[in-house]
Parts: structure tokens; C-alpha cells; sequence
């Protein structure tokens, strides 16, 4: 076998959007690839033949991602920019989706439509009508609207504005979007023939879990409405597309809503929360409204998992959270995580749940067709990312994509360590030994902290922990209290970040070293990214035990992160349990700068220049910090980057990100 290099993740295949054809004889999905030469992901739609089971590529033109089954079950729409005009007047500024159709039979993809919008998802109605969404923001004139002349002078002035950024509202702007001031996801209903599209919703709500009955007469959909300050809450609507009105859905026990469908013409199932006991991380549960007559019921009171898939990867790309959960016929078909795990099940509107896979690993999209049929896309034991075929509750795999990468490369399979580091409360975690272990030999190890906190780590395939496995390196990891996968008591760390999960890191870590007597314990270094890289940050304020530590994507000062990150007004009153005025000092206790000037362990900070979740003034500061008190630093940015850096970054950048990590812990661990 192979050692696993650092750059093989270029020749991985990610695979996303796995969709069945309406009549659930074929399926389409998404294989996406890296592109060196170019920086960046090619992105081509794949067609499985349900009958003879094999699969082929449909598309070639690198780009091509948002599509859609019509109704005639042969043909596929798909969004593309294939026309060199039309790059042309991307790169002059006009915005537009451009749509087209390809028979799975063979032959050119040809052009269908253009809508003068940056669409987010499309639905079909009719032959003729669609619905969609799109970004859309306030501040800027609807250029098709325009005369050719009143078009040129908005584009003009729109290209000038771009020196500007005008805000009057929080957040101002979303990780992976930019700016987002008076930028809203809006929905819109389009007929093709005319060649034209109507507003549904108003100028301030964000539109998400958009879907239609049986009918196609009606249209439910999640909306979040603000226009200064957004708050958590939002609502569930139904749109009447014959009356051409709105109402707004009574969800009595619930203010926050993840996705909301029709079961039928009396019926509305949803998920929701209150938030009232644990917060904004509080698990959903599911509730059916019976619209007659007006009683809404909890169908699962007793469930108490994540509804979608937090197990850890960098493995993935293009995979859409709002796929976690989808309806065929009256029954839901949803991904739970929990412990160490992600699964696909089964919900009827009794509320009885039967989970339909039981094997470790993830579920990362999936699709049902009428008959129940499910293909779904996954990671299982330590293989990449291949589609599976659920049959009479049995697995099948049905792909190979990445077959060559267990057949040629030196994969290590984690070993499960289960620590009680508490009264009854018992953290699960793992060790990867080295490449070419060898009985009596000391050797190196890296202690990787997950992020979220909310997520899990799990038996999956991680590249960088396999790559430095490959080279010497011993790995090991764990699912510290404020972790996805065991509920909500045991995920709930509000208030106490850097006490119980520091504690529980730290007891986990003595369990490691003392069990497996092969790792150097002079030798151990910390990482891991947002959560895990304020951890690390707290990590090196609080113990020196570490010979070298590096920093990604971290928190720093909840105090400046309050006011500066996308998310943070509303996550750090959430989590910590203050804001700056009225418990300062809160903040402050729980900010891994305030232990800086204790810290002695070289550190090496990765952050992003466009990292709006954790901001890169985070990083700064505890870089600056460590520089001021005479310790060991160095900082590398990266331009263009946001926070998904590690898992869908450009990949000469993760390339680089990568180097950066493995080259500072060479260089103090070995």
C-alpha cells in the first residue's frame, strides 16, 4: 500500500444532490471534483439507471450543479453559463440564471429559459410555471424591468457603488455570501411563455423550506422577516397560488421552524422548536397541524436527536442540509445523528419512527421515490463518499467512485476509547495509530478538537487525521459535553464554555496517554477549527502540557465577536448567557485572550479573510497576544477563504492550509 499524500484529496470525488426522477425510475446526481490547474471544483450531474444499474455522466461543462426532474421523467433542467455573451455579461454585471434542458437519452443540452435573478432552488408546477427563489436586494433596481438605457446607467452605478457598503441592519453580512445588507432569499412564481416572474413575498423575509402540494396549488414555506435587527424566530406560511394570497401558519409551541411540508390537503407537518430550555442548539421535534381543525400535535414528544447529519468531515462537498429532510406519501423521511453516528429513518403521522439503517458511519443525502425505494450517498466504515442502494433494510453498494483510494492507500481504521470523566457521564473518542506501527517505538501525536460545538466526530473518513497517520503521526479525538448525538442535556454547555468540555478534553487526553504508552506525551500537539479552535486557544491559557498548538478559524474574545460576526449578537447572548453591557465581565471569564498572557506554547493561527462566522480580528488578537508576551507565533491568512476553508476551500489553499498545520507540528513534534 500507498502512504496517503497530502494533495490525494485532489483526486477524490464528492458526490451530492442525489435525486429521483418523478415516476422514481432513474436518479440524478451531482459527482464533483477538485481542479488543481484552476483552483477550484468542477461540478457535473450523473444519471443511475434503476434497471440495469449502471451509471453515466449526463454533463461536461464543469459547472453544472441546481437542477431538476420534468415531468416527461427523460429530461432534466438544469442552471448552466455556457454561452460566451452570456459570461460576458456576468463579468459586465448583469445577473441572471441561465436554464437549460438535456434528454438522458443522449443528445446537446439546449437552452431553455433565463431568469434575471441569482436563483437559490427552482420547483416545477406546470410545463410553463415555475416556482423559485433568489437573492434579491433591496437597494438595487430589477435591471429586466429597465429600459436598455435605464439598464446601463443601473449597472453603471451599481459598478461604483461597489466601493461602498452602505449597512443599516444585523447582521450585515453571511459567511460563504458576503454582504448581505437588505439582501433577502425571496420567493417568486415564473412562467415560462411570457417569460416573466411576480414577487410572492415582501422586500424583508427570507425564504427557506419551500414546497408544493399534490396539487401544485399551494406553496408552504418557512419565512423570516426583519428590517433592522434579525432575530431567531421565524414563521411558517402557505401561499394559495389560484387566490394568489398568503396566510400565516399558528405553530403554538414553536417560534423556530426547519422545515415545513403538506401531507395532505388538511394536514401540515413541521419541525420546531421553543427554545426555552436549552436555546437556539435545542433539538426539533416534529408536529402535525390538522388545518380544519386547527389542533396541532406533537407526534414525537420523546425523540431528542439532531435532525441532520453533524458528523464530521472534509470529505464533502456541495451537500445541501435542507435534503436531511424529505415526504413521500404521508410518510417523512428524515437523517438523525446520534452518538457517533448519522441514520436514515422513517416517520409516520402516528409518530412512530423506524430507523432504516443501522450501519456505522453517515448518511449524507439521500432520496425516496414513491414505492419507498432509497439510494442514498454516504461515507461507511473508512471509505470515501460512495452511493448506496437500501433494500429490505440491507445496504448496497452501488458506486465506486472512490474505490482506488482503500485499494492503494494506507487507511488506518480508528479504535473506539470510551472515557467516564464525570459522575455517569462517559465522552467517546478514538486513536489512530501510525502508518507502519511498530511495538516499542515513541511516537508523535496530535490531540484534533471537533467544531460546532454542536457536532459529533465519528469512525469516518477525515483526511487530515489519515494523512497524519501516514506520516507518524498518532491521532486521536473525542465527543466532549456540548456535542451532537447524545441529546440535549449533554450538547447543553451554555454559560460554561472552557469548564466541563476543557475538563472532559482533558480527561480524555490523561486516558490516552496513560492507556497507550507508545505516544511521547513530551510530544503531543492541539488543534482544531472554530469551536475547536477556541478550545485550542483556551487550551494554551490553561496548560502548557501541549509542545505545540495551532489555531483555525478561532474565537477569541466573545466580547469583540459579539459585534463583529454574522451570527455572533444572537449565538454569544445564547451561549455564554450576556452581552457586553450587561454581564461584561461574563464574556470576558469565558474569552480565551483573557489566559493569553499565560499561554507558552508555540501556536500557529489559520484564519480567512472572509470568515464572517469567526472573524479574522479573532485571530489577530490572540496572535498579537501571544507576540506581546514573548511566545512562539505565526499567522497565515488566506484570501478569498471563508470559514468552510478546510472542507470546500480552493484546494491550492487547503492545499496550503494543510502544509501550514502538518509543516509547525514537524517542526516541534519531531
Amino acid at each position: 500500500m500507498e502512504k496517503l499524500k497530502l494533495d490525494d484529496f485532489i483526486r477524490y470525488k464528492f458526490l451530492s444532490n442525489i435525486m429521483y426522477s418523478l415516476n422514481g425510475e432513474n436518479v440524478s446526481f451531482t459527482v464533483n471534483e477538485a481542479d488543481l490547474d484552476n483552483n477550484k471544483y468542477l461540478s457535473n450531474i450523473w444519471i443511475y439507471y434503476n434497471e440495469d444499474n449502471t451509471y453515466r455522466q449526463l454533463t461536461s461543462f464543469n459547472e453544472d450543479k441546481m437542477f431538476l426532474w420534468l415531468e416527461d421523467n427523460e429530461t432534466i433542467l438544469f442552471s448552466s453559463l455556457r454561452d460566451l455573451n452570456d459570461k460576458e455579461k456576468v463579468k459586465e454585471g448583469e445577473v441572471f440564471t441561465q436554464f437549460y434542458k438535456i434528454s438522458i437519452n443522449g443528445g446537446e443540452a439546449k437552452k431553455a429559459f433565463r431568469i434575471s435573478k441569482k436563483l437559490t432552488s427552482i420547483k416545477q408546477i406546470d410545463d410553463n410555471t415555475y416556482i423559485f427563489t433568489a437573492r434579491s436586494n433591496l437597494y438595487n433596481k430589477e435591471l429586466d424591468k429597465l429600459s436598455e438605457k435605464e439598464r446601463n446607467l443601473e449597472l453603471k452605478a451599481q459598478k461604483e457603488e461597489k466601493d461602498y457598503e452602505i449597512l443599516d441592519e444585523i447582521p450585515f453580512w453571511s459567511n460563504g455570501v458576503g454582504f448581505t445588507n437588505k439582501s433577502r432569499n425571496r420567493l417568486y412564481i415564473y412562467n415560462s411563455l411570457t417569460n416573466s416572474y411576480n414577487l410572492i413575498t415582501d422586500d424583508f423575509t427570507n425564504v427557506s423550506s419551500v414546497n408544493l402540494n399534490d396539487k401544485k396549488d399551494k406553496v408552504i414555506f418557512i419565512g423570516q422577516s426583519f428590517e433592522s435587527k434579525m432575530e431567531l424566530e421565524n414563521s411558517i406560511y402557505v401561499y394559495d397560488l389560484l387566490k394568489q394570497t398568503i396566510e400565516k401558519v399558528a405553530t403554538p409551541y414553536t417560534v423556530m421552524h426547519g422545515y415545513a411540508n403538506f401531507i395532505d390537503d388538511n394536514k401540515i407537518v413541521y419541525t420546531g422548536k421553543d427554545m426555552v430550555k436549552y436555546g437556539m442548539n435545542e433539538n426539533s421535534k416534529f408536529y402535525i397541524l390538522d388545518v380544519k381543525e386547527q389542533k396541532t400535535t406533537c407526534i414525537t414528544p420523546d425523540l431528542d436527536c439532531n435532525l441532520t447529519n453533524s458528523v464530521g468531515s472534509d470529505c464533502r462537498y456541495g451537500i445541501s442540509p435542507a435534503s436531511s429532510i424529505q415526504k413521500r406519501g404521508s410518510n417523512i423521511y428524515f437523517i438523525s445523528t446520534e452518538g457517533e453516528c448519522s441514520y436514515l429513518n422513517k416517520l409516520d403521522i402516528n409518530g412512530e419512527i423506524n430507523k432504516m439503517t443501522s450501519s456505522n458511519g453517515s448518511i449524507d443525502d439521500f432520496s425516496v421515490n414513491d414505492k419507498g425505494d432509497v439510494l442514498f450517498i454516504g461515507l461507511r466504515d473508512t471509505k470515501l463518499q460512495e452511493m448506496y442502494l437500501l433494500k429490505d433494510n440491507k445496504e448496497h453498494q452501488i458506486s465506486e467512485f472512490n474505490r482506488w483510494v482503500k485499494e492503494t492507500k494506507s487507511i488506518i481504521k480508528p479504535e473506539k476509547i470510551t472515557v467516564e470523566t464525570s459522575n455517569n457521564i462517559f465522552i467517546d473518542g478514538w486513536i489512530m495509530r501510525p502508518v507502519d506501527f511498530q511495538e516499542g517505538k515513541k511516537y508523535p501525536a496530535i490531540l484534533d478538537i471537533h467544531g460546532g460545538p454542536k457536532t459529533v466526530y465519528g469512525e469516518i473518513f477525515y483526511h487530515e487525521m489519515q494523512y497524519w497517520a501516514n506520516e507518524g503521526y498518532v491521532v486521536f479525538f473525542c465527543n466532549p459535553r456540548g456535542s451532537d448525538g447524545k441529546g440535549n442535556n449533554f450538547a447543553d454547555i451554555r454559560g460554561k464554555y472552557g469548564t466541563i468540555d476543557y475538563d472532559d478534553i482533558m480527561k480524555f487526553t490523561d486516558a490516552v496517554l496513560e492507556k497507550y504508552t507508545f505516544i511521547d506525551k513530551d510530544k503531543v500537539g492541539v488543534t482544531g477549527g472554530s469551536y475547536g479552535g477556541f478550545m485550542t486557544n483556551w487550551i494554551i491559557g490553561h496548560t502548557d502540557r501541549f509542545k505545540a498548538a495551532a489555531s483555525q478559524r478561532s474565537i477569541s474574545n466573545w466580547i469583540s465577536k459579539f459585534g463583529t460576526t454574522d451570527i455572533g449578537y444572537y449565538f454569544n447572548h445564547d451561549q455564554i448567557g450576556a452581552t457586553p453591557w450587561d454581564n461584561q465581565e461574563k464574556l470576558w471569564d469565558h474569552s480565551p485572550l483573557k489566559y493569553a498572557h499565560r499561554a507558552k506554547t508555540p501556536t500557529l493561527f489559520i484564519h480567512s479573510e472572509e470568515d464572517y462566522r469567526c472573524w479574522l480580528v479573532e485571530g489577530i488578537q490572540m496572535f498579537t497576544a501571544l507576540k506581546y508576551h514573548n511566545v512562539e507565533a505565526r499567522l497565515c491568512m488566506f484570501r478569498g477563504e471563508n470559514h468552510e476553508l478546510s472542507r470546500s476551500g480552493k484546494p491550492k489553499h487547503r492545499i496550503r492550509r494543510l502544509k501550514e498545520i502538518t509543516d509547525w507540528f514537524d517542526k516541534y513534534l519531531k
